[in-house]
Protein backbone atom coordinates (compact mmCIF):
# COMPACT_ATOMS: atom_id res chain seq x y z
CA UNK A 1 0.00 0.00 0.00
CA UNK A 2 0.89 3.32 -1.15
CA UNK A 3 -0.95 5.99 1.35
CA UNK A 4 -1.40 9.76 0.62
CA UNK A 5 -2.67 9.69 4.77
CA UNK A 6 -1.60 7.95 7.19
CA UNK A 7 -3.30 7.85 10.78
CA UNK A 8 -1.45 6.76 14.01
CA UNK A 9 -2.56 6.11 16.89
CA UNK A 10 0.56 5.56 19.36
CA UNK A 11 1.90 3.71 17.34
CA UNK A 12 4.87 2.97 19.41
CA UNK A 13 3.28 2.80 23.01
CA UNK A 14 4.09 -0.64 24.65
CA UNK A 15 7.06 -1.56 21.70
CA UNK A 16 10.66 -2.29 22.87
CA UNK A 17 13.20 0.21 21.96
CA UNK A 18 14.52 -1.82 18.52
CA UNK A 19 11.13 -2.44 17.39
CA UNK A 20 10.36 1.62 17.77
CA UNK A 21 13.38 2.25 16.43
CA UNK A 22 12.37 0.32 13.47
CA UNK A 23 9.13 1.91 13.08
CA UNK A 24 10.53 5.49 13.24
CA UNK A 25 12.48 4.92 10.39
CA UNK A 26 9.59 3.36 8.37
CA UNK A 27 8.02 6.40 9.04
CA UNK A 28 10.39 8.43 8.33
CA UNK A 29 10.62 7.17 5.27
CA UNK A 30 7.47 7.38 4.02
CA UNK A 31 7.26 11.44 5.40
CA UNK A 32 10.06 11.77 2.98
CA UNK A 33 7.74 10.31 -0.28
CA UNK A 34 5.43 12.39 1.07
CA UNK A 35 2.71 10.91 3.11
CA UNK A 36 1.14 12.93 5.28
CA UNK A 37 0.99 11.49 8.60
CA UNK A 38 -1.34 12.91 11.51
CA UNK A 39 0.11 10.73 14.88
CA UNK A 40 -0.88 10.70 18.05
CA UNK A 41 1.69 10.25 20.63
CA UNK A 42 2.51 10.65 24.84
CA UNK A 43 6.04 10.80 23.60
CA UNK A 44 6.68 14.28 23.60
CA UNK A 45 9.92 13.81 22.05
CA UNK A 46 8.62 11.76 18.98
CA UNK A 47 6.89 14.39 18.21
CA UNK A 48 10.05 16.65 18.69
CA UNK A 49 11.94 14.50 16.27
CA UNK A 50 9.46 14.05 13.55
CA UNK A 51 6.37 16.76 12.96
CA UNK A 52 6.44 19.48 11.37
CA UNK A 53 3.39 20.78 12.89
CA UNK A 54 1.85 19.96 16.32
CA UNK A 55 -1.46 20.03 18.32
CA UNK A 56 -1.64 20.21 21.93
CA UNK A 57 -4.53 19.16 23.81
CA UNK A 58 -5.59 18.78 27.21
CA UNK A 59 -9.06 17.29 28.78
CA UNK A 60 -10.43 16.62 24.91
CA UNK A 61 -9.79 20.47 23.91
CA UNK A 62 -7.10 21.73 21.63
CA UNK A 63 -4.96 23.96 23.16
CA UNK A 64 -2.95 24.99 19.89
CA UNK A 65 -2.15 23.59 16.52
CA UNK A 66 0.92 25.14 14.98
CA UNK A 67 4.17 24.70 13.11
CA UNK A 68 6.03 23.11 15.44
CA UNK A 69 9.22 25.48 14.62
CA UNK A 70 7.39 29.05 15.00
CA UNK A 71 5.97 27.42 18.29
CA UNK A 72 9.08 26.32 19.55
CA UNK A 73 10.51 30.21 18.64
CA UNK A 74 7.36 31.97 20.04
CA UNK A 75 7.05 30.21 22.87
CA UNK A 76 10.62 28.77 24.16
CA UNK A 77 13.32 30.62 25.54
CA UNK A 78 16.97 29.93 25.59
CA UNK A 79 18.88 29.85 28.62
CA UNK A 80 23.16 30.45 28.96
CA UNK A 81 25.39 30.07 32.21
CA UNK A 82 28.69 31.81 31.36
CA UNK A 83 31.33 31.23 34.27
CA UNK A 84 33.90 33.79 34.20
CA UNK A 85 37.08 33.30 34.91
CA UNK A 86 37.55 36.79 37.45
CA UNK A 87 34.19 37.63 39.19
CA UNK A 88 32.41 41.00 38.63
CA UNK A 89 31.10 43.14 41.58
CA UNK A 90 28.31 44.71 38.97
CA UNK A 91 27.23 44.30 35.47
CA UNK A 92 29.40 45.91 33.40
CA UNK A 93 27.83 49.33 31.10
CA UNK A 94 28.51 46.87 27.86
CA UNK A 95 25.96 44.25 29.17
CA UNK A 96 23.47 46.54 30.56
CA UNK A 97 20.92 46.05 27.47
CA UNK A 98 21.29 41.79 27.89
CA UNK A 99 18.79 40.02 30.34
CA UNK A 100 21.52 38.91 32.35
CA UNK A 101 21.94 38.77 36.03
CA UNK A 102 25.22 38.09 38.24
CA UNK A 103 25.23 34.99 40.52
CA UNK A 104 27.44 33.15 42.62
CA UNK A 105 29.13 36.20 44.10
CA UNK A 106 29.65 37.66 40.37
CA UNK A 107 31.43 34.16 39.38
CA UNK A 108 28.48 33.43 37.17
CA UNK A 109 26.70 35.31 34.47
CA UNK A 110 23.20 34.18 33.74
CA UNK A 111 21.08 34.66 30.61
CA UNK A 112 17.64 34.28 30.10
CA UNK A 113 15.94 35.32 26.82
CA UNK A 114 14.42 34.54 23.76
CA UNK A 115 11.30 34.36 24.87
CA UNK A 116 8.68 34.68 22.57
CA UNK A 117 11.15 36.06 19.88
CA UNK A 118 12.86 33.01 18.75
CA UNK A 119 16.49 35.18 18.98
CA UNK A 120 17.99 33.58 21.79
CA UNK A 121 20.95 31.94 19.73
CA UNK A 122 21.30 35.37 18.35
CA UNK A 123 21.37 37.39 21.40
CA UNK A 124 23.98 35.02 23.15
CA UNK A 125 26.42 35.43 20.02
CA UNK A 126 25.92 39.27 20.62
CA UNK A 127 26.63 38.83 24.42
CA UNK A 128 29.78 36.81 23.91
CA UNK A 129 30.87 39.56 21.72
CA UNK A 130 30.35 41.97 24.19
CA UNK A 131 32.15 39.92 26.44
CA UNK A 132 35.30 39.59 24.39
CA UNK A 133 35.00 43.31 23.43
CA UNK A 134 34.39 44.15 27.42
CA UNK A 135 37.67 42.18 28.00
CA UNK A 136 35.78 39.90 30.52
CA UNK A 137 37.42 35.96 30.18
CA UNK A 138 35.21 33.23 30.98
CA UNK A 139 36.13 29.85 31.44
CA UNK A 140 33.01 28.57 29.50
CA UNK A 141 28.91 28.51 28.52
CA UNK A 142 26.30 26.41 28.74
CA UNK A 143 22.99 26.72 26.67
CA UNK A 144 19.90 25.10 27.29
CA UNK A 145 16.65 25.79 24.55
CA UNK A 146 13.48 24.74 25.74
CA UNK A 147 12.42 21.80 24.31
CA UNK A 148 8.78 20.63 23.12
CA UNK A 149 8.20 18.96 26.09
CA UNK A 150 8.96 22.16 28.49
CA UNK A 151 6.85 24.37 26.05
CA UNK A 152 3.77 21.24 26.45
CA UNK A 153 4.31 21.29 30.03
CA UNK A 154 4.17 25.19 30.32
CA UNK A 155 0.79 25.69 28.53
CA UNK A 156 -0.29 22.92 30.92
CA UNK A 157 0.63 24.47 33.98
CA UNK A 158 -0.97 27.56 32.30
CA UNK A 159 -3.93 25.69 31.57
CA UNK A 160 -4.05 24.58 34.80
CA UNK A 161 -3.76 27.93 36.51
CA UNK A 162 -6.79 29.53 33.94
Amino acid sequence: HEPDLLFLDEPTAGVDVELRRDMWRQIDAMRARGVTIVLTTHYIEEAEEMADRVGIIRGGRILMVDDKAAMMARLGRTEAIIDLVQPLASLPEALQGFPVHLEQDGHRLCYRGGDGTGKGKAEIAALVKALVAAGIDFAGIDIHESSLEDIFVGLLSEGQAA
